[in-house]
């Protein structure tokens, strides 16, 4: 069986769909030959603990972790904040973002950390894996981004050894919307371009996760481009309940960023509590995950807060279970430049459990056409207060008669885990010939 050593900073026991790309390719890729080798970070700064996805963690496979070195620590003292508060998307969903020390340390982050606050596990990593790959050898290299110091070590050692190299992009790296929202010097800038170009000239094969992000890559200088979609593993859904919560539920499920303020959304909301009798007793919005501050003051002050329930963090499992038993399910994309290629993870989930979904964001994107193909949902414009509120009443009346919305009819098997890691081990070995 041949080995691949696979960078990734995410790993088990992390919250969060990052972890999901490396966890699920390496759960697979025995099945086509392929023996993976994980490299990830000792002590990293992760937003929480997930201990359910450790049961996905192939028997007796080889884990090696180092230390790393993050600014995060520094950051919360400098804000006054809780040691254990979560500032990992402090750049989309922060209380701070105006303050003059929010802003000076996204500037510190933005030119002296590159390409993300992981950089100074860059040059320790490749010096301790040039030795380790000496002793342990391996038929291939494998990395994800972001963070794109996962790509970058990964570049180095390629240059050092000679290994054949598979890059993977869950999301861009200077073409991502957040990359706009980096305070960066000409020469900060200048250095993140150069980087990029790095990977593309010396990374053998480069996979991403939606087409239009493939077209968009290409555009820039990257050459060999596959497209691989996140996907969902089936294993995750087979023992969720099927039984229907007792309300009009609308889950929203990960982060709800500042780029994503469904603000048409939460002013149909108010004006349904207002114009319907029973709407305050039937309907509720669930929020699980971070939510940004100034979504929470524009809920408080429509006064629509005991509509909404604000979950916080909440396992894989169950948020998995929350959402199968909903009624119906949101979906926000970001409002960005090149968002138009941005699949979230979670609608892979959302049609796995097979619940309608209302999708707000670029209705010309990769996301809503999945949508639309699937037949799974709605789909607007942040701006379309009026067709959004329709389909509301509509779902409203469906629950009115029946006591649930009708369920849709699910995803495409070729968007399984399983299947997508034979693409991600078929590229293995053409790159290993």
């Amino acid at each position: 069986m041949k080995k691949v050593l696979m960078i990734s900073y995410y790993w088990p026991p992390n919250a969060g769909v990052a972890v999901l790309r490396c966890l699920k390719i390496a759960k697979y890729l025995r099945e086509y030959g392929w023996e993976p080798v994980i490299y990830t970070a000792e002590n990293p700064d992760w937003a929480g603990i997930d201990n359910s996805n450790l049961k996905d963690i192939p028997e007796g496979i080889t884990v090696i972790k180092q230390p790393i070195f993050e600014p995060y620590k520094y950051y919360r003292t400098l804000m006054g904040k809780k040691k254990d508060e979560n500032v990992i998307n402090a750049l989309v969903a922060n209380d701070d973002k105006e303050s003059l020390l929010h802003k000076f340390s996204v500037w510190v982050r933005s030119n002296f950390f590159i390409p993300d606050a992981r950089a100074f596990w860059i040059k320790p990593s490749v010096k301790y894996l040039t030795t380790y790959l000496k002793e342990n050898p391996v038929d291939a290299i494998w990395s994800s981004g972001p963070p794109h110091t996962n790509n970058a070590i990964a570049c180095e050692l390629k240059k050092l050894t000679g290994l054949p190299w598979l890059s993977d992009f869950q999301d861009p790296w200077t073409q991502v919307d957040y990359f706009q929202k980096l305070r960066l010097a000409p020469w900060g800038r200048a250095k993140h371009h150069r980087m990029e170009q790095d990977v593309f000239k010396w990374a053998d094969r480069i996979t991403i996760v939606s087409d239009q992000w493939n077209k968009d890559l290409k555009e820039i200088g990257a050459k060999e481009v596959s497209t691989v979609a996140l996907g969902y593993d089936e294993a995750d859904y087979k023992d969720l309940k099927q039984e229907s919560d007792q309300q009009l539920t609308l889950v929203h499920m990960g982060l709800m960023g500042d780029d994503r303020h469904p603000s048409a959304l939460l002013e149909v909301i108010k004006e349904l509590s207002e114009e319907r009798e029973d709407w305050d007793k039937v309907f509720r919005l669930k929020l699980i995950g971070e939510v940004d501050a100034a979504i929470k003051q524009h809920i408080e002050s429509l006064g629509i807060g005991h509509l909404v329930g604000m979950m916080g963090y909440v396992p894989r499992e169950e948020a998995l279970q929350i959402c199968a038993s909903s009624q119906l399910l949101l979906l926000l994309l970001n409002q960005a430049e090149n968002a138009g290629g941005r699949i979230p993870a979670k609608l892979f989930e959302y049609l796995a459990v097979k619940r309608p979904i209302i999708c707000i964001g670029d209705t010309t994107g990769d996301a809503v056409r999945m949508v639309r193909d699937a037949e799974a949902g709605y789909a607007f414009e942040y701006g379309e207060k009026d067709a959004l509120k329709q389909v509301l009443t509509e779902m409203q009346d469906k629950y009115r008669m029946d006591g649930k919305v009708p369920a849709t009819k699910g995803i495409a098997e070729q968007y399984s885990n399983q299947q997508l890691t034979g693409k991600v081990a078929g590229l293995l070995d053409e790159i290993t010939l």
